[in-house]
């Protein structure tokens, strides 16, 4: 089932930096439009938000498995809480690929880029170490870009209705790019793929570049 979830800015304890990671349910209809769900904020715009992320989703399945590794804090993992804003069962980065297109309610997303985990869920869950446990397994979530603006609300349909590259799992995505020393054709590919964020289309291939200069 498809729920949604938003919020502003609030401080991250110990330090109190400023954070858009503490959400709240939605429980009704909400927009979605290019910068994301309307009412929702984003602290750092550099890493978070803006037309390219507009939307984060997390698979539910995760937590299970953060839970397991991180027991002191299974209490705190639940849906919503890594700051997503869009949580659906059935989807993980083995399924999902980089341009695939959804239609979610009224809108229409394209999945952009993975999220790349911060310092700031250690300082989340009290977890030291855990944003490096969810690099190292790829247990990453991913952004949508907005393609057609809509209205969209809990349980609202969420289905899959383009996949122009099913071979760019964001699994192989982010396992290519952790490799010590990966096939420079194989990241050359990658950027090449439909959809791929321009960041991360100009970090492949610039790594490319460096790996067939060696």
């Amino acid at each position: 089932m498809v729920k949604l979830y938003l919020g502003g800015i609030r401080p991250l304890p110990p330090e109190n930096q400023p954070t858009g990671m503490f959400k709240r349910e939605q429980l009704g209809p909400v927009w979605l439009g290019r910068e994301g769900l309307a009412g929702d904020a984003q602290a750092d715009r550099r890493v978070h938000g803006g037309p390219g992320k507009a939307l984060h989703q997390y698979p539910v399945a995760h937590y299970a498995q953060l839970a397991a590794a991180f027991p002191a804090a299974a209490a705190l993992l639940v849906r919503g809480s890594i700051g997503e804003n869009l949580s659906a069962d059935g989807w993980d980065e083995t399924a999902v690929c980089i341009g695939d297109v959804f239609r979610l309610g009224e809108a229409r997303i394209q999945v952009s880029q993975p999220r790349s985990p911060c310092w700031k869920i250690d300082r989340r869950y009290g977890q030291e170490g855990m944003a490096k446990f969810i690099d190292a397994a790829g247990l990453t979530g991913w952004y949508f870009r907005v393609l057609e603006e809509g209205e969209v609300e809990p349980g609202c349909a969420f289905e899959r209705v383009d996949s122009p590259a099913p071979a760019a799992t964001l699994l192989r995505l982010w396992t290519l790019w952790k490799a010590q020393r990966p096939d420079p054709g194989e990241l050359e590919a990658l950027a090449a793929t439909p959809g791929l964020s321009p960041n991360w289309t100009a970090k492949f291939i610039e790594r490319a570049r460096w790996l067939r200069s060696l």
